[in-house]
């Protein structure tokens, strides 16, 4: 019942939701309730049955339903008396329909508020999810998949929404219901109704016996939904690399397999929940078979004050009855697959952040002296990745990273921005640790530029003004013209209102890297981070795009990931990384000259 309620308390605030669905449902149950109060005069008129049932003076008032119940049969003979029975008839039936009126009037209010909170708790319960995903470090995502968390933003939170969220409708109406109904049965007969609810707690194991068993295969059921959903975004993502190793058939197997796996436990699941309703409308039916037997008999040997047409409204109550408990109990099955799935919701949202501001964080506006590494040591997990790392990157110079691939270069520039925190050391802005900085104002900033553009399904201008909702056409204009983009895109169909496409998947390799260039020029940040931005180019794409990061880099202090040496020679500092520590270091011409790792690198790419 934890996760249930912590479900449920996405709706806060409570008072603008519950306080108006009980002021509106208490009235609806009833006014719906009150329709059967008038069985006993409506049976008494028609058939002559009233004898000493009749009331002939108006009651005493009191809160009970003895009290409807005579209030009704005066009125009844009341209007006997003076219009004769099909006066009374008439005005029964008038009672019936303003009833009837007033029941589903306060019902459809209160199902619209019911409506309200629904949205409300799911859109609180999106946005809680989708803002948690975006506070983690990069190393959650490496550790995730994909389809997983997808299948968490969307199926789960649309399971919940049908079932847990639903179920507030039966929590508080069904339960009134039941407890209204048992009041007038009381009323009507005590022993009788004592004699019911004895075949309550059968039902009530059955239904429990369900539900556990149910709730286990939803777990399994979402799980297998996210590997599903997995294999399609990769096939997606890579379809080339599938049709050009003839692969088709390989992922085929694999998402089949993952499909019938979730076919078997959903049919489980489907099972297990629609069991619930026959086997709790079929003890409820056997236990009006039982009240019809006992009462049945009772009334026959006169062993009960119930007279006919009360024992006929009596089973008519009870019938009803047997609504509200099996909307409860198809509820109870409903729940375990919401709670199931509600349990993954709450697990992503009560995963602890990483990287987070630390208490009495500054901001920072600018860079003025240096951004320095000092003795850093950094571990996935628990495996060294980056061991000792210490040097300097002055303000406006250049400092690259070069090595083997695994050697470290791309985690180096990750903690820069805070992506991952360090394990052991500092880095160190203007003499400020950045984990003294806010991470806002910390990646404020910086620039980046990666190896694969990271663009977004949107128009060509958005994507350059991206993050910086102020920018004027003039200025992205100038950043495209500055980053040799803007020829290119004025020759698109609707020029810089042109959509991309997903992943920018319309423009070629080295438009989207100028597109992801112009974007960083736009934000006009002190600090570059350019991780292999020209590797996966051809010459002349490299070309334009080097010419662009040129432009880029003026009078900007800039950490640059190179693959291909021949773009670092003008470098300030050389880095060479090797095993996650540094092995070599100084200008293009010194670490020739030395005959080591950069030169054996700078080598091997000149022969080629």
């Amino acid at each position: 019942m934890k996760t249930y309620f912590r479900l449920l308390a996405f709706a806060r605030p409570y008072g603008q939701f519950i306080t108006p669905y009980v002021l509106l449902v208490v009235p609806a149950v009833l006014f719906g309730a009150l329709n059967f109060s008038l069985v006993i005069p409506l049976l008494d008129v028609l058939f002559n049955t009233r004898g000493d049932a009749a009331v002939m003076s108006a009651p005493s008032f009191s809160l009970s339903f003895g009290y409807v119940k005579d209030m009704f049969s005066y009125g009844a003979w009341y209007f006997a008396q003076t219009s004769g029975k099909e006066g009374a008839l008439m005005f029964i039936c008038m009672l019936i329909l303003v009833s009837v009126f007033l029941a589903n009037f306060f019902r459809y209010f209160a199902q619209r508020v019911l409506t309200r909170m629904r949205t409300w708790v799911v859109y609180r319960m999106r946005k809680a999810v989708f803002e948690k995903l975006s506070t983690f470090h990069l190393g959650f995502f490496h550790r995730s998949q994909k389809g997983d968390l997808m299948s968490v933003v969307s199926n789960d939170v649309h399971e919940v929404e049908n079932s847990v969220v639903s179920s507030v409708q039966v929590i508080f109406r069904e339960p009134l219901m039941i407890l209204v109904y048992f009041i007038m049965l009381f009323s009507l007969s005590a022993k009788l109704t004592l004699f019911t609810i004895l075949f309550f707690p059968v039902s009530g194991y059955a239904i429990t016996s369900i539900s556990k068993k149910l709730r286990r295969s939803a777990d399994i059921s979402q799980g297998l939904l996210g590997k599903i959903l997995s294999v399609a975004d990769e096939t997606i993502s890579g379809i080339r690399i599938v049709k050009g190793f003839n692969a088709a058939g390989f992922v085929q197997k694999k998402f089949d397999e993952h499909n019938e796996d979730y076919r078997k436990i959903s049919k489980s699941i489907i099972n297990k929940r629609e069991l619930a309703s026959p086997v709790s409308e079929f003890l409820g039916v056997l236990v009006v078979t039982g009240v019809l037997l006992y009462g049945g008999n009772m009334v026959l040997h006169q062993d009960s004050a119930l007279t006919a047409s009360e024992f006929i409204t009596y089973i008519i109550l009870y019938s009803q009855i047997l609504t509200p408990a099996k909307n409860i109990s198809s509820a109870i099955t409903n729940i375990q697959k919401g709670l199931a799935a509600g349990d993954r919701i709450l697990r992503i949202i009560d995963t602890p952040v990483d990287v987070v501001d630390t208490e009495g964080s500054i901001e920072v506006k600018s860079l003025d002296t240096a951004i320095e590494y000092r003795g850093i040591s950094f571990a996935y997990e628990e495996e060294d990745v980056l061991k000792n790392i210490s040097f300097s990157v002055p303000r406006g110079h250049t400092v690259a990273l070069v090595g083997p691939s695994g050697s470290g270069k791309s985690t180096l520039a990750d903690l820069l921005p805070r992506f991952y925190d360090v394990s052991k050391g500092g880095i160190f802005i203007d003499g400020k640790n950045i984990r003294q900085i806010q991470i806002e104002s910390l990646r404020s900033l910086m620039g980046i530029v990666t190896q694969e553009a990271i663009l977004f399904n949107d128009s060509v201008y958005n994507n350059i003004a991206f993050g910086m909702p102020n920018a004027d056409e003039a200025s992205v204009m100038q950043a495209a013209k500055i980053a040799n983009a803007h020829e290119f895109i004025v020759q698109m169909p609707e020029g810089y209102q042109t959509n991309i496409g997903d992943r920018g998947g319309k423009m070629s390799g080295g438009q989207r890297q100028r597109l992801s260039i112009a974007r960083a020029i736009l934000k006009n940040p002190p600090i570059l981070i350019l991780d292999e931005a020209t590797s996966a180019l051809d010459t002349e794409s490299e070309r334009l795009v080097q010419d662009a990061i040129t432009k880029l880099m003026k009078n900007r202090t800039t950490l640059v990931i190179a693959h291909r040496l021949s773009t670092i020679q003008h470098a300030n500092e050389i880095i060479v990384l090797q095993k996650g520590e540094i092995i070599e270091r100084g200008r293009h011409n010194e670490l020739l000259d030395k005959g080591g790792m950069y030169r054996k690198l700078y080598d091997m790419q000149s022969f080629v």
